[in-house]
Protein backbone atom coordinates (compact mmCIF):
# COMPACT_ATOMS: atom_id res chain seq x y z
CA UNK A 1 0.00 0.00 0.00
CA UNK A 2 1.30 3.59 -1.42
CA UNK A 3 1.71 6.09 1.96
CA UNK A 4 -0.80 8.93 1.05
CA UNK A 5 2.36 11.12 -0.05
CA UNK A 6 3.40 9.14 -2.32
CA UNK A 7 -0.19 9.05 -4.07
CA UNK A 8 0.47 12.88 -4.25
CA UNK A 9 0.00 14.70 -7.76
CA UNK A 10 0.31 18.89 -7.38
CA UNK A 11 -2.76 20.33 -8.56
CA UNK A 12 -5.16 17.49 -7.35
CA UNK A 13 -7.91 18.31 -5.42
CA UNK A 14 -10.50 16.54 -3.01
CA UNK A 15 -13.28 19.16 -3.10
CA UNK A 16 -13.80 22.15 -4.82
CA UNK A 17 -14.63 25.40 -2.90
CA UNK A 18 -16.42 28.09 -4.10
CA UNK A 19 -15.34 31.59 -4.07
CA UNK A 20 -16.23 33.41 -0.82
CA UNK A 21 -18.77 36.48 -1.29
CA UNK A 22 -17.84 37.91 2.59
CA UNK A 23 -15.70 40.70 1.74
CA UNK A 24 -11.76 39.54 2.95
CA UNK A 25 -9.95 41.43 5.53
CA UNK A 26 -6.13 40.98 6.35
CA UNK A 27 -5.19 38.09 7.89
CA UNK A 28 -1.92 40.23 8.96
CA UNK A 29 -4.28 41.98 11.00
CA UNK A 30 -5.94 39.26 12.69
CA UNK A 31 -3.02 36.81 13.04
CA UNK A 32 0.75 37.38 13.76
CA UNK A 33 2.70 36.86 10.36
CA UNK A 34 5.39 34.38 12.58
CA UNK A 35 2.36 31.86 12.94
CA UNK A 36 1.56 31.57 8.82
CA UNK A 37 3.26 29.07 6.77
CA UNK A 38 3.13 28.99 3.28
CA UNK A 39 2.75 25.31 2.71
CA UNK A 40 2.15 23.06 5.00
CA UNK A 41 2.99 20.47 3.41
CA UNK A 42 -0.37 18.37 2.51
CA UNK A 43 -0.48 15.22 0.21
CA UNK A 44 -2.98 16.47 -3.26
CA UNK A 45 -5.11 13.58 -4.36
CA UNK A 46 -8.49 13.52 -5.67
CA UNK A 47 -11.63 12.80 -3.44
CA UNK A 48 -11.67 9.38 -4.79
CA UNK A 49 -7.96 8.25 -4.04
CA UNK A 50 -8.37 10.05 -0.77
CA UNK A 51 -11.90 7.65 0.30
CA UNK A 52 -9.71 4.33 -0.61
CA UNK A 53 -6.86 5.60 1.26
CA UNK A 54 -8.55 5.88 4.33
CA UNK A 55 -11.01 3.14 3.60
CA UNK A 56 -7.91 0.77 3.41
CA UNK A 57 -6.41 2.02 6.62
CA UNK A 58 -9.90 1.02 8.49
CA UNK A 59 -9.42 -2.61 7.00
CA UNK A 60 -6.01 -2.90 8.83
CA UNK A 61 -7.81 -2.10 12.21
CA UNK A 62 -8.64 -5.26 14.29
CA UNK A 63 -11.74 -4.85 16.20
CA UNK A 64 -14.56 -6.98 17.79
CA UNK A 65 -17.10 -6.38 14.53
CA UNK A 66 -14.21 -8.49 12.68
CA UNK A 67 -12.53 -10.67 14.80
CA UNK A 68 -12.19 -12.39 18.13
CA UNK A 69 -10.36 -11.12 21.20
CA UNK A 70 -9.33 -13.54 23.82
CA UNK A 71 -9.01 -10.89 26.36
CA UNK A 72 -12.71 -10.35 26.32
CA UNK A 73 -13.37 -8.61 29.81
CA UNK A 74 -11.20 -5.82 29.46
CA UNK A 75 -13.89 -5.05 26.89
CA UNK A 76 -12.61 -6.55 24.09
CA UNK A 77 -15.97 -8.36 23.94
CA UNK A 78 -18.88 -8.02 21.93
CA UNK A 79 -21.59 -5.33 23.69
CA UNK A 80 -25.24 -5.22 21.86
CA UNK A 81 -25.71 -1.92 19.75
CA UNK A 82 -28.91 -1.38 21.31
CA UNK A 83 -27.46 0.24 24.37
CA UNK A 84 -25.11 2.37 22.10
CA UNK A 85 -28.32 3.32 20.62
CA UNK A 86 -30.20 4.14 23.62
CA UNK A 87 -27.37 6.27 25.04
CA UNK A 88 -27.35 8.12 21.98
CA UNK A 89 -31.22 9.07 22.18
CA UNK A 90 -31.23 13.13 23.14
CA UNK A 91 -32.67 13.08 26.01
CA UNK A 92 -29.29 11.64 27.36
CA UNK A 93 -26.90 13.46 25.40
CA UNK A 94 -27.97 17.00 24.94
CA UNK A 95 -28.63 17.53 29.02
CA UNK A 96 -26.32 19.47 30.34
CA UNK A 97 -24.08 18.04 33.48
CA UNK A 98 -25.19 20.89 35.87
CA UNK A 99 -28.77 21.20 34.86
CA UNK A 100 -31.22 21.66 37.79
CA UNK A 101 -32.44 18.60 39.11
CA UNK A 102 -35.50 20.04 38.35
CA UNK A 103 -35.07 19.77 34.40
CA UNK A 104 -33.30 16.03 34.37
CA UNK A 105 -35.97 13.64 36.41
CA UNK A 106 -35.40 11.31 34.31
CA UNK A 107 -31.49 10.79 34.23
CA UNK A 108 -31.74 11.23 37.86
CA UNK A 109 -33.96 8.45 38.04
CA UNK A 110 -32.09 6.11 35.97
CA UNK A 111 -28.51 6.92 37.88
CA UNK A 112 -30.76 6.29 41.22
CA UNK A 113 -32.39 2.99 39.94
CA UNK A 114 -28.89 1.54 38.60
CA UNK A 115 -27.45 2.35 42.16
CA UNK A 116 -29.94 0.02 43.47
CA UNK A 117 -29.50 -2.19 41.11
CA UNK A 118 -25.65 -3.02 41.91
CA UNK A 119 -26.31 -2.88 45.14
CA UNK A 120 -28.88 -5.53 44.92
CA UNK A 121 -27.22 -7.55 42.56
CA UNK A 122 -23.66 -7.14 44.92
CA UNK A 123 -25.02 -7.21 48.23
CA UNK A 124 -23.94 -3.83 49.31
CA UNK A 125 -26.23 -0.93 51.25
CA UNK A 126 -25.36 1.72 48.54
CA UNK A 127 -23.60 2.65 45.31
CA UNK A 128 -21.64 5.66 44.09
CA UNK A 129 -21.26 5.93 40.23
CA UNK A 130 -18.73 9.29 40.04
CA UNK A 131 -15.86 7.47 39.70
CA UNK A 132 -14.76 7.55 35.83
CA UNK A 133 -12.91 3.59 35.86
CA UNK A 134 -11.74 0.52 37.56
CA UNK A 135 -8.61 2.14 39.19
CA UNK A 136 -10.63 5.45 40.03
CA UNK A 137 -13.14 3.84 42.01
CA UNK A 138 -9.87 1.27 43.62
CA UNK A 139 -9.01 4.78 44.70
CA UNK A 140 -12.22 6.07 45.99
CA UNK A 141 -12.86 3.27 48.04
CA UNK A 142 -9.49 3.50 49.35
CA UNK A 143 -10.30 6.95 50.51
CA UNK A 144 -13.00 6.16 52.48
CA UNK A 145 -11.06 3.26 54.47
CA UNK A 146 -8.39 5.83 54.97
CA UNK A 147 -11.20 8.18 56.16
CA UNK A 148 -12.79 5.75 58.17
CA UNK A 149 -9.67 5.27 59.88
CA UNK A 150 -8.83 8.78 60.48
CA UNK A 151 -12.19 9.72 62.03
CA UNK A 152 -11.61 7.18 64.73
CA UNK A 153 -7.91 8.60 65.22
CA UNK A 154 -6.76 4.93 63.93
CA UNK A 155 -3.08 5.54 62.39
CA UNK A 156 -2.63 2.66 60.02
CA UNK A 157 -0.28 2.44 57.49
CA UNK A 158 -0.06 -0.62 55.94
CA UNK A 159 -2.85 -2.32 52.81
CA UNK A 160 -2.02 -6.03 51.87
CA UNK A 161 -2.02 -6.82 48.46
CA UNK A 162 -2.21 -10.31 47.20
CA UNK A 163 0.67 -11.44 44.79
CA UNK A 164 -2.10 -12.16 41.86
CA UNK A 165 -3.76 -8.89 41.97
CA UNK A 166 -4.36 -6.06 39.89
CA UNK A 167 -1.42 -3.99 39.46
CA UNK A 168 -3.20 -0.85 40.12
CA UNK A 169 -4.02 -2.53 43.15
CA UNK A 170 -0.58 -1.59 45.16
CA UNK A 171 -0.80 2.04 43.40
CA UNK A 172 -4.55 2.98 44.31
CA UNK A 173 -2.93 1.95 48.02
CA UNK A 174 0.16 3.95 48.09
CA UNK A 175 -1.81 7.10 46.91
CA UNK A 176 -3.44 7.42 49.93
CA UNK A 177 -0.11 6.97 52.03
CA UNK A 178 -0.37 3.23 52.79
CA UNK A 179 2.59 0.73 52.42
CA UNK A 180 1.52 -1.68 49.80
CA UNK A 181 2.18 -5.33 51.38
CA UNK A 182 2.10 -8.43 49.02
CA UNK A 183 0.39 -11.20 50.12
CA UNK A 184 1.52 -14.41 48.75
CA UNK A 185 -0.62 -17.24 46.60
CA UNK A 186 -0.47 -21.05 48.24
CA UNK A 187 -0.21 -23.81 45.68
CA UNK A 188 -3.98 -23.53 44.40
CA UNK A 189 -3.51 -19.85 43.50
CA UNK A 190 -5.12 -18.68 46.25
CA UNK A 191 -4.69 -16.66 49.36
CA UNK A 192 -2.05 -18.07 51.39
CA UNK A 193 -3.82 -18.14 54.82
CA UNK A 194 -0.62 -18.69 57.01
CA UNK A 195 1.14 -15.44 55.11
CA UNK A 196 -2.39 -13.32 55.24
CA UNK A 197 -2.51 -14.64 59.09
CA UNK A 198 0.95 -13.25 59.81
CA UNK A 199 0.78 -10.22 57.92
CA UNK A 200 -2.64 -8.88 59.26
CA UNK A 201 -2.28 -6.55 62.24
CA UNK A 202 -3.86 -3.52 63.98
CA UNK A 203 -1.22 -1.45 61.24
CA UNK A 204 -3.31 -2.76 58.44
CA UNK A 205 -6.00 -0.89 56.65
CA UNK A 206 -7.08 -4.10 54.68
CA UNK A 207 -6.68 -6.44 51.93
CA UNK A 208 -7.46 -5.67 48.49
CA UNK A 209 -8.55 -9.00 46.53
CA UNK A 210 -8.91 -9.55 43.38
CA UNK A 211 -12.02 -12.28 43.32
CA UNK A 212 -11.85 -14.02 41.02
CA UNK A 213 -8.24 -13.23 40.97
CA UNK A 214 -6.11 -12.80 37.65
CA UNK A 215 -5.55 -16.55 37.46
CA UNK A 216 -8.85 -16.73 37.17
CA UNK A 217 -9.36 -18.34 40.16
CA UNK A 218 -12.01 -18.06 42.69
CA UNK A 219 -10.58 -17.52 46.22
CA UNK A 220 -11.69 -21.16 48.13
CA UNK A 221 -11.41 -19.59 51.33
CA UNK A 222 -13.03 -16.18 51.13
CA UNK A 223 -14.73 -16.84 54.30
CA UNK A 224 -12.07 -17.91 56.24
CA UNK A 225 -9.67 -14.59 54.50
CA UNK A 226 -12.83 -12.00 55.88
CA UNK A 227 -12.45 -13.67 59.78
CA UNK A 228 -8.99 -13.32 59.69
CA UNK A 229 -9.13 -9.03 58.29
CA UNK A 230 -12.04 -8.35 60.36
CA UNK A 231 -10.53 -9.73 63.58
CA UNK A 232 -7.91 -6.80 63.19
CA UNK A 233 -10.40 -4.09 62.46
CA UNK A 234 -9.53 -4.08 59.14
CA UNK A 235 -11.38 -3.93 55.87
CA UNK A 236 -11.96 -6.38 52.97
CA UNK A 237 -12.20 -4.76 49.60
CA UNK A 238 -13.37 -6.50 46.36
CA UNK A 239 -11.70 -5.59 42.95
CA UNK A 240 -15.08 -6.44 41.00
CA UNK A 241 -13.58 -6.16 37.42
CA UNK A 242 -14.25 -9.41 36.65
CA UNK A 243 -17.25 -9.62 37.85
CA UNK A 244 -18.80 -11.08 34.56
CA UNK A 245 -17.48 -14.33 36.52
CA UNK A 246 -20.02 -14.19 39.01
CA UNK A 247 -22.67 -11.77 38.50
CA UNK A 248 -26.00 -13.41 39.76
CA UNK A 249 -25.02 -15.92 41.20
CA UNK A 250 -22.95 -14.67 44.32
CA UNK A 251 -22.85 -11.56 46.08
CA UNK A 252 -19.55 -10.15 47.59
CA UNK A 253 -21.77 -8.02 50.46
CA UNK A 254 -23.04 -11.78 51.74
CA UNK A 255 -19.10 -13.16 51.66
CA UNK A 256 -17.66 -10.73 53.55
CA UNK A 257 -16.89 -7.92 51.30
CA UNK A 258 -16.78 -4.18 53.07
CA UNK A 259 -16.00 -2.53 49.63
CA UNK A 260 -16.05 -3.30 46.15
CA UNK A 261 -15.31 -1.54 42.51
CA UNK A 262 -17.02 -2.82 39.32
CA UNK A 263 -15.80 -1.51 35.88
CA UNK A 264 -19.08 -1.19 34.05
CA UNK A 265 -17.48 -0.63 31.14
CA UNK A 266 -15.82 -3.75 31.54
CA UNK A 267 -19.00 -5.99 32.41
CA UNK A 268 -21.94 -3.84 31.88
CA UNK A 269 -21.77 -3.16 28.21
CA UNK A 270 -19.19 -0.45 26.81
CA UNK A 271 -16.69 -0.52 24.52
CA UNK A 272 -13.87 0.86 26.18
CA UNK A 273 -10.42 0.37 24.08
CA UNK A 274 -7.52 3.16 23.62
CA UNK A 275 -8.44 4.43 27.45
CA UNK A 276 -11.68 5.69 27.39
CA UNK A 277 -14.97 6.01 28.39
CA UNK A 278 -14.90 3.93 31.50
CA UNK A 279 -17.02 4.06 34.72
CA UNK A 280 -16.22 2.78 37.97
CA UNK A 281 -18.77 2.84 40.73
CA UNK A 282 -18.11 1.77 44.34
CA UNK A 283 -20.39 -0.12 46.82
CA UNK A 284 -20.24 -0.28 50.48
CA UNK A 285 -21.61 -1.63 52.87
CA UNK A 286 -24.02 -0.34 55.86
CA UNK A 287 -20.80 0.66 58.40
CA UNK A 288 -18.94 2.94 55.29
CA UNK A 289 -22.35 4.62 53.79
CA UNK A 290 -21.45 8.24 55.29
CA UNK A 291 -17.96 8.40 53.47
CA UNK A 292 -19.59 8.13 49.88
CA UNK A 293 -18.47 10.57 47.50
CA UNK A 294 -21.10 13.97 47.05
CA UNK A 295 -23.59 14.67 46.01
CA UNK A 296 -25.61 11.77 46.19
CA UNK A 297 -28.99 11.56 44.31
CA UNK A 298 -31.46 11.48 47.14
CA UNK A 299 -35.91 9.99 46.59
CA UNK A 300 -37.77 12.08 48.52
CA UNK A 301 -41.86 12.58 47.74
CA UNK A 302 -41.47 10.81 44.42
CA UNK A 303 -38.63 13.02 42.91
CA UNK A 304 -35.19 13.36 42.60
CA UNK A 305 -32.66 15.47 44.42
CA UNK A 306 -28.71 15.91 45.05
CA UNK A 307 -27.67 16.35 48.36
CA UNK A 308 -24.45 17.69 49.62
CA UNK A 309 -24.94 17.25 53.43
CA UNK A 310 -22.89 14.46 54.84
CA UNK A 311 -20.55 15.58 56.86
CA UNK A 312 -18.52 12.54 56.78
CA UNK A 313 -18.24 11.78 53.20
CA UNK A 314 -14.61 11.95 51.41
CA UNK A 315 -15.98 15.08 48.99
CA UNK A 316 -16.17 14.75 45.35
CA UNK A 317 -14.02 12.44 43.13
CA UNK A 318 -15.07 13.78 40.21
CA UNK A 319 -16.02 17.14 38.17
CA UNK A 320 -19.49 16.13 36.97
CA UNK A 321 -21.35 12.75 38.18
CA UNK A 322 -19.48 10.29 36.83
CA UNK A 323 -19.17 9.36 32.63
CA UNK A 324 -23.42 9.42 32.20
CA UNK A 325 -22.85 7.76 28.76
CA UNK A 326 -21.64 4.40 30.15
CA UNK A 327 -24.48 4.41 32.88
CA UNK A 328 -27.44 4.40 30.58
CA UNK A 329 -25.34 1.61 28.78
CA UNK A 330 -25.07 -0.20 32.09
CA UNK A 331 -28.41 0.78 33.07
CA UNK A 332 -30.05 -0.75 29.15
CA UNK A 333 -27.72 -4.06 29.76
CA UNK A 334 -29.22 -4.76 32.77
CA UNK A 335 -32.99 -4.13 32.15
CA UNK A 336 -32.36 -6.41 29.23
CA UNK A 337 -31.40 -8.97 30.37
CA UNK A 338 -32.92 -9.22 33.93
CA UNK A 339 -32.07 -11.57 36.70
CA UNK A 340 -32.00 -14.68 34.64
CA UNK A 341 -29.83 -13.07 31.64
CA UNK A 342 -27.17 -11.75 34.01
CA UNK A 343 -26.73 -15.32 35.73
CA UNK A 344 -26.33 -17.13 32.35
CA UNK A 345 -23.79 -14.52 30.74
CA UNK A 346 -21.73 -15.37 34.03
CA UNK A 347 -22.53 -19.26 33.44
CA UNK A 348 -21.42 -19.06 29.79
CA UNK A 349 -18.23 -16.72 30.56
CA UNK A 350 -17.65 -19.47 32.90
CA UNK A 351 -18.22 -22.42 31.00
CA UNK A 352 -16.00 -20.75 27.85
CA UNK A 353 -13.52 -20.78 29.74
CA UNK A 354 -13.27 -24.53 31.03
CA UNK A 355 -14.11 -25.34 27.83
CA UNK A 356 -10.86 -23.28 26.37
CA UNK A 357 -9.20 -24.78 29.15
CA UNK A 358 -9.40 -27.95 28.81
CA UNK A 359 -8.84 -28.25 25.21
CA UNK A 360 -5.41 -26.66 25.33
CA UNK A 361 -4.25 -28.46 28.47
CA UNK A 362 -2.46 -30.83 26.59
CA UNK A 363 -0.55 -28.74 24.75
CA UNK A 364 0.66 -26.05 26.99
CA UNK A 365 1.58 -25.89 30.57
CA UNK A 366 -1.55 -25.23 32.80
CA UNK A 367 0.37 -23.97 36.40
CA UNK A 368 -2.93 -24.07 38.42
CA UNK A 369 -4.88 -27.17 37.19
CA UNK A 370 -8.89 -26.46 38.68
CA UNK A 371 -11.85 -25.51 37.27
CA UNK A 372 -11.11 -21.72 36.12
CA UNK A 373 -13.89 -18.79 36.38
CA UNK A 374 -13.94 -16.30 33.76
CA UNK A 375 -10.37 -17.05 32.45
CA UNK A 376 -7.51 -19.14 32.04
CA UNK A 377 -3.85 -18.65 32.43
CA UNK A 378 -1.05 -21.12 30.52
CA UNK A 379 2.78 -20.83 30.48
CA UNK A 380 4.64 -21.15 27.26
CA UNK A 381 7.23 -22.67 29.41
CA UNK A 382 7.02 -25.96 27.76
CA UNK A 383 7.98 -24.42 24.29
CA UNK A 384 10.72 -22.57 26.06
CA UNK A 385 12.51 -25.68 27.25
CA UNK A 386 11.64 -27.66 23.79
CA UNK A 387 12.19 -25.56 21.54
CA UNK A 388 13.48 -22.17 22.40
CA UNK A 389 9.68 -20.76 21.54
CA UNK A 390 9.02 -17.87 23.77
CA UNK A 391 5.14 -16.71 25.01
CA UNK A 392 5.81 -13.21 23.13
CA UNK A 393 6.15 -15.65 19.76
CA UNK A 394 3.48 -17.31 20.03
CA UNK A 395 1.49 -14.14 20.44
CA UNK A 396 2.94 -12.79 17.44
CA UNK A 397 2.00 -16.17 15.38
CA UNK A 398 -1.35 -16.21 16.12
CA UNK A 399 -1.79 -13.00 14.01
CA UNK A 400 -1.10 -15.10 11.08
CA UNK A 401 -4.58 -17.22 11.85
CA UNK A 402 -6.18 -14.02 12.16
CA UNK A 403 -6.51 -13.88 16.29
CA UNK A 404 -5.67 -11.05 18.26
CA UNK A 405 -3.37 -12.61 20.93
CA UNK A 406 -4.40 -12.76 24.31
CA UNK A 407 -3.02 -10.88 26.97
CA UNK A 408 0.61 -12.31 27.78
CA UNK A 409 3.32 -12.14 30.81
CA UNK A 410 0.47 -11.08 32.73
CA UNK A 411 0.00 -12.49 35.88
CA UNK A 412 3.83 -11.96 36.80
CA UNK A 413 3.13 -14.93 39.06
CA UNK A 414 3.32 -17.22 36.24
CA UNK A 415 6.42 -17.16 33.96
CA UNK A 416 5.53 -17.08 30.46
CA UNK A 417 2.31 -16.27 30.91
CA UNK A 418 -0.36 -16.97 28.70
CA UNK A 419 -3.71 -15.30 29.68
CA UNK A 420 -6.68 -16.44 27.53
CA UNK A 421 -10.34 -14.98 28.38
CA UNK A 422 -13.11 -15.95 25.97
CA UNK A 423 -15.83 -14.23 27.81
CA UNK A 424 -19.57 -14.80 27.38
CA UNK A 425 -20.29 -14.06 23.87
CA UNK A 426 -18.44 -15.64 21.58
CA UNK A 427 -20.15 -19.40 20.28
CA UNK A 428 -18.51 -22.98 20.49
CA UNK A 429 -17.25 -22.69 16.43
CA UNK A 430 -14.91 -19.38 17.14
CA UNK A 431 -13.81 -20.98 20.21
CA UNK A 432 -12.77 -23.86 18.48
CA UNK A 433 -11.33 -22.06 15.96
CA UNK A 434 -9.19 -20.39 18.24
CA UNK A 435 -8.10 -23.28 19.53
CA UNK A 436 -7.06 -25.20 16.73
CA UNK A 437 -5.12 -22.42 15.72
CA UNK A 438 -3.30 -22.34 19.41
CA UNK A 439 -2.22 -26.16 18.74
CA UNK A 440 -1.34 -25.93 15.42
CA UNK A 441 0.76 -23.20 17.11
CA UNK A 442 2.42 -25.85 19.40
CA UNK A 443 3.12 -28.56 17.03
CA UNK A 444 5.05 -25.52 15.06
CA UNK A 445 6.58 -24.90 17.66
CA UNK A 446 8.28 -28.51 17.98
CA UNK A 447 8.69 -28.86 14.04
CA UNK A 448 9.10 -25.81 12.44
CA UNK A 449 10.42 -23.31 15.06
CA UNK A 450 11.04 -21.13 12.28
CA UNK A 451 8.06 -19.88 11.14
CA UNK A 452 7.55 -18.85 14.64
CA UNK A 453 10.28 -16.93 16.09
CA UNK A 454 9.83 -15.41 12.71
CA UNK A 455 6.02 -14.27 12.69
CA UNK A 456 4.22 -12.62 11.87
CA UNK A 457 3.94 -12.93 8.50
CA UNK A 458 0.99 -11.93 7.11
CA UNK A 459 0.27 -8.51 8.65
CA UNK A 460 1.36 -5.22 6.97
CA UNK A 461 4.05 -4.62 9.71
CA UNK A 462 6.23 -7.54 10.04
CA UNK A 463 8.01 -8.31 13.18
CA UNK A 464 9.32 -5.37 15.23
CA UNK A 465 12.21 -4.29 17.28
CA UNK A 466 9.71 -4.55 20.94
CA UNK A 467 12.46 -2.39 22.94
CA UNK A 468 13.60 -0.29 19.96
CA UNK A 469 9.85 0.74 18.76
CA UNK A 470 9.04 1.34 22.42
CA UNK A 471 11.89 3.42 23.27
CA UNK A 472 12.33 5.21 20.25
CA UNK A 473 8.64 4.83 18.20
CA UNK A 474 8.33 6.52 14.85
CA UNK A 475 5.29 8.10 14.85
CA UNK A 476 5.08 9.92 11.48
CA UNK A 477 6.36 9.73 7.75
CA UNK A 478 9.09 11.78 7.04
CA UNK A 479 9.64 12.87 3.00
Amino acid sequence: MDLIFEKSRSGRRASRIPESDVPEISVNTVIDNHLLRDSVDLPEVSELDLIRHYTELSRRNFGVDAGFYPLGSCTMKYNPKINEDVAGLSGFTGLHPYAHASMCQGNLCLMYELQRMLSEIFGMADFTLQPSAGAHGELTGVMMMKKHFDTRGEQRTRILIPDAAHGTNPASGALCGFQAVTVRSNEEGGVDIDHLNELMTEEVAGLMLTNPNTLGLFERNIEMVARIVHAEGGFLYCDGANANAFMGRTRPGDLGFDIIQLNLHKTFSTPHGCGGPGSGPVGVAEHLVSYLPVPRIIEKNGSYEWDDDYPDSIGKVKAFYGNFNVMVKAYTYIRTLGPDGLRKTSDMAVLNANYVKEKLKPYYDLPYDRPCMHECVFSGRRQVRESGIHTADIAKRLLDYGFHPPTIYFPIIVPEAIMIEPNETESRETLDSFCDAMIAIAREAKENPDSVTSAPHTTPVKRLDDVLAARKPDVCWCS
